[in-house]
């Protein structure tokens, strides 16, 4: 195999807090491997249009502590099709970039197993997704900062639904994915979470009110992960008002204030672990695989499986929460 000299950085999809400091290092850990680092703005859609930047290591000075992503992302419809890859490829072969790490969710790294395999082009994937849905890894890059922004704005949700005796129905993002809906109520002692990984299984806001909801409570608070398998909040709320008319309902999306801010140590610890780790596999000869965490440990899952969206959900978690919010 090649040796790799020259690499290629880019973020795609969905930003995610954390993002900074992945890219601050893979940037360092290849420049300290001897390797040259490209920063590749607008994920796919710069590397059609060529924005591509040489990165040194001041490039990535005082980045680790900001939300967002320094090489900025964008949707690229045109690499969706075999004529925009053909463009990205060239490209990189333009460049002289030898490699890349593509820092993203699903989406992302779907793209990128494409890619790799419509080419033969080493490229090894990070996690960064607030929403914790990919599988062959513990946790996100970003999901825990996103985690502690739900726990915040709900303490403030529930201030005021105890003044006024309220249910609040709060919806969080995660789509196919419940866990940032019930960590977050668990953390925040919601009394229930309504989740898509449940939704085709039972009637969950039906069964919630025939296990006697609210009981004393003077308040309620409830997470809804958004998306169409739940409905969202909004849905649970004007099913609320038809059929049990005698609660007080309100609704509060977070949205995407959950994608924001300063990355907690969590999120900053392991996206520099995972980028440490991402030019380790690459200098062994790895690719096609995104780097996960497992038990603390670092491992390296093929994209095909990472992506099947099918992330084992802990029922663990479920029986929690409903344990502790009688």
């Amino acid at each position: 195999m090649a040796t790799i000299r020259r690499i290629g950085i880019l973020t795609s999809g969905g930003d995610a807090p954390g993002m900074n400091a992945a890219i601050r290092a893979v940037t360092r850990a290849a420049i300290f491997s001897g390797m040259e680092v490209k920063g590749i703005m607008r994920g796919y859609k710069g590397l059609i249009s060529d924005e591509i930047e040489t990165f040194n290591s001041s490039s990535v000075s005082n980045i680790i502590q900001q939300g967002g992503t320094i090489l900025k992302t964008a949707r690229s419809k045109e690499f969706m099709t075999p004529e925009g890859r053909q463009i990205a490829y060239d490209t990189l072969v333009r460049e002289g970039i030898d490699a890349l790490v593509v820092i993203g969710g699903d989406g992302s790294l779907t793209g990128a197993k494409l890619f790799a395999q419509e080419y033969n082009f080493p490229i090894v994937g990070l996690p960064g997704t607030i929403d914790n849905d990919l599988s062959g890894t513990d946790m996100t890059i970003g999901y825990d900062t996103a985690l502690n922004t739900i726990m915040e704005a709900v303490d403030k949700i529930r201030d005021t639904a105890s003044s006024h005796e309220r249910l609040f129905f709060i919806e969080v993002m995660g789509r196919e994915c419940g866990y940032l809906a019930i960590n977050g109520a668990i953390a925040t002692g919601a009394e229930a979470a309504i989740i898509p990984e449940m939704a085709y299984e039972k009637d969950q806001l039906g069964e919630l009110i025939s296990q006697g909801f609210r009981k004393s409570k003077n308040s309620s608070l409830v997470l809804v992960t958004e998306g169409d398998i739940t409905g969202g909040a909004m849905a649970m709320a004007e099913r609320m008002k038809n059929e049990y008319p005698q609660y007080d309902v309100r609704v509060s999306i977070l949205g995407h204030v959950q994608r924001g801010g300063s990355p907690s140590a969590s999120d900053r610890i392991l996206a520099s672990r995972m980028g440490a780790a991402a030019v380790d596999a690459l200098n062994e000869g790895q690719r096609n695989v995104m780097i996960g965490i497992e038990n603390d440990k670092i491992v390296y899952v093929p994209f095909s499986k990472a992506i099947k969206k099918n992330k084992p959900f802990n029922d663990d978690l479920m029986n929690t929460l409903r344990i502790l919010s009688i």
